[in-house]
């Protein structure tokens, strides 16, 4: 039974949404249980409308909760019986296999090294997300907000974690992994790209080299790395413009007769673009280089990111011992590495 730690009072629709999916997960994998961890009260007059199994759900009351507006530092520290430092306390005490939550991003990730440690050698965490591509598969992202000012040898790091990822949840066996860069030859960027581009080259398998940003959801690349800073830019704007598009189909098509025909002859492939560029579809990010599984779903996510999240992520992820795996990896890269290209 894989077991999850569910902070059901984070995000801008909790407790209802977060239930939501919550209970259709559950009503889809029968050795999936979830925790829901929050006030009891606001968790049962939610579920009462739902039809689920009742052995694959259980409840935690907590009576804080850490707002979007709190000191990420302070919160994790000071809101001792919050959801979720209740939630990440399990995944410590072994009493769950992973949390996951749509609050406070900061305090999440404080609570993630705080609560379950760094995962080897690891010096700091990323945030790693699934974007949309037009290839056979999502293009996994990574760092995408944890860290704003990676050193080289950190986004070799990413590189790593991101291809064992991307071999064991999307099935890839030979991930190309690229480097995000202003250009596409090796000596192009600034200087930490620079020296990332030569040790992921030296030390990783498949390295594609850089790629452009204008490339990324083409399908060239399986893993994209990058500093936080870029990445979340990159995530924010890609995530602006998805919902531009499609803003501007919904508007501009009931304005015109001719559109609207237009529309419902085009209507498959309306739909086919929506579903590959909404992002509810991906789940959330994972915060990669802890000693265990930390989810952070969108703050505005509605059911179907919950539940893909703990469908496409959380599941597989711990099924497959990824945490294991990606420890393994990473010590072995670190007894390669040889003295001049740090740590």
């Amino acid at each position: 039974m894989v077991k999850v730690a569910v902070d059901a009072m984070g995000g801008d629709h909790a407790p209802s949404e977060i239930i939501a999916g919550a209970v259709s997960a559950i009503s889809t994998i029968k050795d999936l249980q979830v925790i829901l961890v929050g006030d009891v009260k606001s968790i049962k007059k939610d579920l009462a409308g739902f039809s689920y199994p009742e052995d694959n759900l259980s409840i935690v009351h907590a009576e804080e909760v850490i707002s979007p507006d709190d000191d990420p530092g302070l919160s994790i520290r000071r809101k001792k019986k919050s959801s979720m430092v209740k939630a990440l306390e399990m995944v410590r005490s072994g009493e769950a296999n992973a949390a996951l939550s749509a609050g406070n991003t900061g305090a999440l990730m404080a609570g993630g090294l705080l609560f379950l440690g760094r995962l080897g050698k690891i010096s700091r965490p990323a945030l790693l997300t699934a974007m949309p591509s037009f290839g056979d598969r999502p293009v996994l992202f990574l760092d995408v907000g944890a860290n704003m000012d990676a050193r080289p040898g950190q986004l070799l790091q990413y590189a790593m974690m991101g291809r064992i990822y991307a071999q064991q949840i999307l099935s890839c066996p030979s991930p190309k992994v690229a480097l995000l860069n202003v250009g596409t030859e090796p000596k192009k960027g600034n200087q930490q790209v620079k020296k990332a581009h030569i040790l992921l080259d030296k030390y990783l398998p498949q390295f594609y080299g850089n790629i452009e940003g204008t490339e990324v959801f083409f399908g060239k690349a399986d893993v994209v790395v990058c500093d936080g800073f870029v990445g979340n830019i990159f995530l924010k704007t890609s995530e602006g413009l998805s919902r531009a598009i499609l803003g501007y189909f919904k508007n501009e098509i009931p304005d015109s007769l001719r559109y609207k025909i237009g529309a419902a002859l085009l209507k498959p492939v309306f739909l086919s673009l929506r579903e590959k560029i909404d992002d509810s579809g991906y789940g959330g990010a994972l915060l990669m280089g802890v000693n265990g599984l930390c989810i952070k779903c969108h703050g505005s996510s509605r059911a179907r990111s919950i539940e893909q999240a703990l469908l496409k992520q959380v599941y597989p992820f711990v099924c497959k011992k990824v945490t294991k795996q990606l420890q393994e990896a990473l010590e072995i890269l670190d007894s390669r590495l040889e003295p001049e290209d740090g740590r």
